[in-house]
Parts: structure tokens; C-alpha cells; sequence
């Protein structure tokens, strides 16, 4: 039975450790969310042009984990580039297995043993968080303070840790750790409970730095920590696109290949990261262990990570053929055109990957509108009911997925955001609400034409044709350079589109004066057809200024430092 002095010893070390992992945690998750914030949009573009084979795309993984020090956004951010088209699956399995050696700088830096900075990092990081001028200066100052955090919680550990030393209850049961088997289940129950490789590699570094656990020992529970990080990712892919469910099923199978491959070979291992590893010279025992084996385990986790990505690099096109088998195709029906395809919440969390799924979002929105407008004049001129039926539903199409993305876009705006990306919110919605408009003027429009040409019996001769086949000519395909314009972000097709207001108003008018010379020929008979050509025109001209607003609202946030004000106006009345 435990003495009293022993139990309130107990207490005080499980506080210790309990405190100091929740504070390095705590400071892990502020450090990344502060860091993917501030450099979330510059690490997505090295990301989107580092992908070009397979080494470069394990180079980017790497090096953008490395930076946020969470494996999860970068594979994110590849499954978003899967789904927008810009990568292949086969492409993204390196990013993945990239960021595997990107966690493996946690461990190094621990293993320097500069916690002593730490209070100076979270006082540092506090004043500059507090004192900031600028937003991007703010999250600067909360990632430095989470680090200094995360290094205090593992001095909080280490000093815990260290009564464990006479404790002969745990020494012996690091004793058992020598059984790998043993080692890499421990490690994987531990870090599927705390969801965190890196909280696990840390403590087994603090453990180390007391003496009390073997390289051989620390190797297989950082393993086990290499298997335990799967059940994050998959737990995180339930519910998600199917692009994300193989991600995690990627990271599953290449994690556990890599521990079964090397677990046989602990001993050997051991020998190997031992010779290349620095020695302390002059200690013995477990002063020695306590020098030597935190900076071995360190290194261990680093190449058995590289050496894992190195090999199975050249396998990467069998592993996605094996995930492309083993994760199932839904059976679900295709989504409607009114239905959002690429809007999902999993990308709330990073703004810059989110703005790129509503511009593809904004794209198919895009392409519903301009299809109406391309049968707007046809079914006005000589559609049937089933023709203006259809355009009618469209614009109910048009104006579901445009609700979607404003409903995003709302959400996404109570995310943490540094500039340019609040006003980006601004510009697409802007574009949205004007694409939106595009529909609701097809509607009350050229459907409105339609049908009183129906009910009126009129029919339109050959020379009003023609004119309002002008118009169209004229205004139509300024819509599509519009749209591809802010698509494409070419500034110089939006330019020219914005500058076509005169020549175009000049056809308009031009289109009045001899609608008017064909009335006075037959004012009785023509009475009712130049109403109804009027309304074309006017529905002409509104689309022409929609696209002209388009390229305007693209243009302002791409020329000018800051946006205009009124650049985001609100959808105009539609059905």
C-alpha cells in the first residue's frame, strides 16, 4: 500500500503532467490556427504549383507541415485541389505522405531543449498579439505565443516526470516497453486518445530526457503514434466528400505499412540512429540516457518518416489504385443544378481553400445563368410553353445555388480572416448577387415576352428580328467575357467589357428609333409588337449592365488597394 507522502506525490505528478499536456496542446492547435490564418493562402498557392510530380508534391506536404505543424490542413488543402480538378488523386497521395515528414519538426525542436525560452516566447507573443496594428500582425503575435505555450507545457512535463525516476512501479513498467508489440499499443491507444502524434512524441521525448525509457523503447511508441494519428484522420473523414475519405484512407494504409515494415527491425534500427546521432562524452548510466536518447528518438521519428515517404514514393500510383478500391463510390443520384457541388464545411476552418470552392461554385452559377440568357431571345421570339417552362425553372435553379453561396460565404465571414479575404468575401458576392440578376431579368424578361406574345397572338417581323438579334449579339456574349474574365482573373478582358457601355447603349438606341419608324408604318397592327420589343430591348440592356458590373466589381478588387464601398449589392427582386 502507497504511503501518504507517496500518494500526495502521485497527485502532484498526474497534475503536473495533466496540466502541462493540456497547455501543450493548447498551444499547438493556437500556434497552427494562428499560423493557417496568416499563411494559409501563401502555403495553398506553393501547394497548387509544387505539385507537379511526385517528389515536389512530398516536398510541398513537408514543408507546409512543417510550417502549420498539423498533417490535417495540408491534406485538406489537397483534397480541395483534388476536387476542383487542379490535382490528380495519384498527386495528392505524395502531398500526403509529405506531410508526414513535416510533423517530424515538433520532435526535433524538443529535442533542442530550448523550453527555458518559453515563458519569454508567451510573453512576447501576448504583448505583440495585444499591441498589433494590424490583423496579420495580431495572429503573428498569437502563433508565437502558442509556441512559447507548447514548450511550457513540456517543461510543466518534464518536471513532473521526474520523481518517476524511483518509482518502481513505472519503471518496471517501462521495463515492459522493450516488448514492441507492447511499445506500439501504448503509443497508438495514447495518441488516439489525446489525437495528437506529436503530444505523444513529446512526452516520450520528456520521459527520455529522465532517463527512464531505452531508444528501443521511445521507437516503438513513436510507431505506435504513427498508427494512433490515423484514427484523427478518419474520425475527421466522417461525413466528408468521398476525395477526403481516401485521403484518410491513404494516410491509414501508409502509416501502418510503414510501422509493420519496421517494427521487426527495432534492434537494428536502434544501432543505426544511434551511430548517427551526437554522444555525450564523460556520463553514464541514466545520466546518459537522459543526454542521449531525446535527441535519438527525435532523430528516429524524423528518418523512419523520411525513409517511409522515400520508399513508398515510388508505390504512390499503386496506393491510389488500392484506396481507389477499397473506399466504395456512393450510389447517391447526381446532384441537381441547383444544388451546390463544391461547398462544403470541412473548408470553413480555412478561409483561403473555402474562396476557392465558391469561385468554382460562382462558375456553375455562371453557367446556368448565361444558358438562360443564350435561350432568352429564341423562346421569347418563338417558344412554346415548354420552352418558357424550362427557362422558368432555371431561374429557380439559378436562384437555389445562389442562396447556397450566400449562405456559405455568411458563414465563412465568422471565420478568422486577414486581408485580402474579407474583401474577397465582398467581391464574390457582389458577382453572385449580379449572376443572380442575370436569371431574374431572363424571367420577368424574355419568359414575361413569351408568354403575351402567346396570349396576343403577336408575331414579330423579319426586320424586328433582326434588330433585337443585334442586341443580342452585342450584349450576350460581353456576359460570357465577363464572366470567364473574373473566372480567368484577366483584368484586361474585364476592362474591355466594362468600356462597351457606349457602343452598346448607342445600338439600344439605335434599336428604339427604328422600332419606332415600324410602328408608324402600321401603328394599329404594329402597336403590340413594338411593346413587346421595347421590353426585349430593355431586358438587353439590363443584361449588358450586368455584365458590365461584373467586370466593374472584379476590376475593384483586383486594381484598387481598397474595395469600393457599395460592391456587393443585394439580389434584385426574382421568383
Amino acid at each position: 500500500m502507497l504511503s501518504t507522502d507517496t500518494t500526495i506525490d502521485l497527485v502532484t505528478m498526474i497534475t503536473g503532467l495533466g496540466g502541462g499536456l493540456a497547455l501543450f496542446l493548447y498551444g499547438m492547435r493556437k500556434m497552427t490556427d494562428a499560423l493557417k490564418t496568416v499563411a494559409g493562402a501563401h502555403l495553398k498557392d506553393i501547394l497548387s504549383r509544387l505539385t507537379t510530380n511526385r517528389f515536389t508534391g512530398a516536398l510541398s506536404g513537408a514543408l507546409i507541415t512543417a510550417v502549420l505543424q498539423s498533417s490535417s490542413v495540408t491534406t485538406v488543402m489537397a483534397v480541395s485541389f483534388v476536387s476542383a480538378g487542379l490535382i490528380t488523386f495519384t498527386q495528392s497521395v505524395s502531398v500526403i505522405m509529405g506531410a508526414n515528414m513535416g510533423t517530424t519538426i515538433t520532435a526535433q525542436i524538443i529535442a533542442f531543449k530550448i523550453t527555458k525560452y518559453s515563458l519569454v516566447m508567451i510573453a512576447g507573443g501576448f504583448f505583440l498579439e495585444m499591441l498589433a496594428k494590424t490583423q496579420r500582425m495580431r495572429y503573428t503575435g498569437m502563433a508565437v505565443m502558442g509556441l512559447g505555450l507548447l514548450f511550457f507545457g513540456m517543461e510543466l512535463m518534464n518536471n513532473a516526470a521526474m520523481p518517476l525516476r524511483d518509482y518502481t512501479p513505472f519503471i518496471d513498467l517501462m521495463r515492459e516497453m522493450r516488448n514492441p508489440v507492447m511499445g506500439v499499443l501504448v503509443g497508438f491507444l495514447f495518441t488516439a486518445m489525446v489525437q495528437s502524434s506529436s503530444a505523444t512524441t513529446g512526452i516520450v521525448i520528456v520521459m527520455a530526457s529522465q532517463g527512464l525509457i531505452s531508444l528501443e523503447a521511445g521507437i516503438a511508441l513513436i510507431f505506435g503514434a504513427n498508427i494512433g494519428t490515423c484514427v484523427t484522420a478518419t474520425l475527421a473523414a466522417i461525413g466528408k466528400p468521398r476525395e477526403a475519405v481516401k485521403a484518410a484512407a491513404v494516410h491509414v494504409v501508409f502509416n501502418v505499412a510503414g510501422v509493420l515494415l519496421w517494427i521487426w527491425f527495432i534492434p537494428y534500427y536502434a544501432d543505426l540512429v544511434r551511430s548517427i546521432s551526437p554522444v555525450s562524452l564523460g556520463l553514464e548510466g541514466v545520466a546518459r540516457l537522459a543526454a542521449d536518447v531525446p535527441r535519438q528518438i527525435a532523430n528516429a521519428h524524423t528518418l523512419f518518416n523520411v525513409g517511409n515517404t522515400i520508399l513508398f514514393l515510388g508505390f504512390a500510383g499503386t496506393l491510389a489504385a488500392l484506396v481507389e478500391r477499397l473506399v466504395p463510390r456512393p450510389k447517391a443520384l447526381p446532384p441537381g443544378a441547383g444544388e451546390p457541388v463544391f461547398l462544403n464545411e470541412m473548408y470553413l476552418d480555412q478561409p483561403a481553400l473555402a474562396l476557392d470552392q465558391v469561385k468554382l461554385e460562382l462558375g456553375r452559377l455562371a453557367s446556368l445563368a448565361s444558358s438562360m440568357a443564350d435561350k432568352g431571345l429564341a423562346a421569347a421570339l418563338a417558344g412554346g410553353d415548354d420552352d418558357l417552362n424550362a427557362l422558368r425553372g432555371g431561374d429557380d435553379d439559378v436562384d437555389a445555388l445562389h442562396g447556397a453561396i450566400i449562405t456559405y460565404l455568411g458563414k465563412l465571414s465568422f471565420e478568422d480572416l486577414v486581408e485580402p479575404l474579407p474583401h474577397r468575401i465582398q467581391e464574390y458576392i457582389g458577382v453572385a448577387n449580379y449572376i443572380e440578376n442575370v436569371g431574374d431579368t431572363v424571367e420577368t424578361g424574355f419568359v414575361t415576352v413569351g408568354y403575351k406574345r402567346l396570349e396576343k397572338g403577336v408575331q414579330f417581323a423579319t426586320s424586328t428580328r433582326h434588330l433585337l438579334e443585334k442586341l443580342a449579339a452585342a450584349s450576350i456574349p460581353e456576359l460570357h467575357r465577363a464572366i470567364d474574365a473574373f473566372v480567368t482573373e484577366n483584368l484586361e478582358a474585364a476592362s474591355e467589357v466594362e468600356d462597351s457601355k457606349h457602343s452598346f447603349n448607342a445600338l439600344a438606341d439605335e434599336a428604339r428609333v427604328q422600332l419606332v419608324h415600324h410602328l408608324g408604318k402600321d401603328p394599329t397592327a404594329g402597336l403590340g409588337e413594338y411593346r413587346l420589343a421595347i421590353e426585349l430591348v430593355e431586358s438587353f440592356k439590363r443584361i449588358h449592365t450586368l455584365a458590365r458590373r461584373i467586370s466593374k466589381t472584379f476590376l475593384d478588387f483586383h486594381q484598387l488597394d481598397e474595395p469600393p464601398v457599395d460592391t456587393a449589392p443585394a439580389a434584385e427582386n426574382g421568383s
